[in-house]
């Protein structure tokens, strides 16, 4: 699933495709993508005449500001964007096409069709699901170490589970989680309410500094994922533990091992993430 890194190589790749193009038409192939409106043909409506003026991000979501509207975009595990020219053959799995006044075309491709879009009237996007229900970016100012220490303190949840929620900060998964907990040595089933402070404060930083580390890398490629130039991310050279079982940890020289944690992978090293403490 494209995290937060990847996102954010979409969105910088694609501000410079697309910005100031003006929408002549909308073609939707599978309607179950389209969360807001329920109707397809709705949403086409809307859209047709709409120019791209800017494009954020919120922790995975997409926001593509338009003249009049705002449109949510969650790529989930396996979305893709492309810009073409109208005449290029449509690859399999395309489900959504914004055809350009200028003869080009953005397209969306889904293998598995769990993408969704949004749109609401500008203004309005902040004040509805699913941005509403989303905590801070790692990189927008409310993302402190009081709010941070506060939400840990506030549950008896396992640290991993807890940075995984996108209710208290958005945009991390698997990838960088694991990758973060190990930069702060720290071990994914620690009890959130049992961190000290001090330890907060180095998990907050470590998330921050993966993630800052992996945009400028591109993002990591672990087996689909590709920007929306179709070039592949590099940070997977820089990670130490995700995917690396049964390697030697590059600072104690201990072994990598690979377990579970409430139900997803997760990779530590047990000498340099100890557990004994909690």
């Amino acid at each position: 699933m494209p995290e937060l890194p990847e996102v954010e190589t979409v969105r910088q790749t694609l501000k410079t495709l697309i910005l100031n193009k003006t929408i002549g038409d909308v073609s939707v192939y599978w309607g179950n993508i389209i969360k807001n409106p329920k109707d397809p043909d709705e949403f086409k409506r809307l859209l047709k005449g709409q120019s791209f003026m800017d494009i954020e991000r919120k922790g995975k979501f997409m926001i593509f500001h338009m003249d009049d509207l705002v449109l949510i975009s969650h790529l989930r595990m396996e979305g893709k964007f492309g810009l073409y020219d109208a005449d290029v053959e449509k690859p399999k799995h395309t489900h959504v096409v914004f055809h350009f006044t200028d003869g080009t075309e953005l397209r969306y491709n889904d293998v598995r069709k769990f993408g969704t879009m949004h749109v609401f009237p500008k203004g309005e996007e902040m004040d509805r699901k699913p941005l509403n229900q989303l905590g801070p970016d790692p990189f927008e100012e409310a993302f402190t170490l009081d709010y941070f220490y506060h939400k840990l303190q506030k549950t008896s949840r396992n640290i991993k589970t807890v940075l995984l929620d996108q209710t208290i900060v958005a945009g991390l998964g698997n990838i960088y989680v694991d990758e973060a907990l190990y930069k702060a040595r720290i071990h994914p089933e620690r009890l959130a309410n049992q961190l000290l402070k001090e330890e907060a404060n180095r998990l907050r930083k470590a998330s921050v500094q993966i993630i800052e580390e992996a945009i400028g890398l591109g993002g990591t490629t672990i087996r689909s994922y590709l920007n929306s130039q179709g070039k592949i991310g590099s940070f997977q050279q820089n990670l130490k533990v995700y995917g690396k079982q049964d390697t030697l940890c590059s600072e104690c020289g201990g072994q990598i091992i690979k377990t579970k944690v409430s139900g997803r992978g997760t990779h530590i090293c047990p000498t340099c993430q100890s557990c004994q403490n909690y």
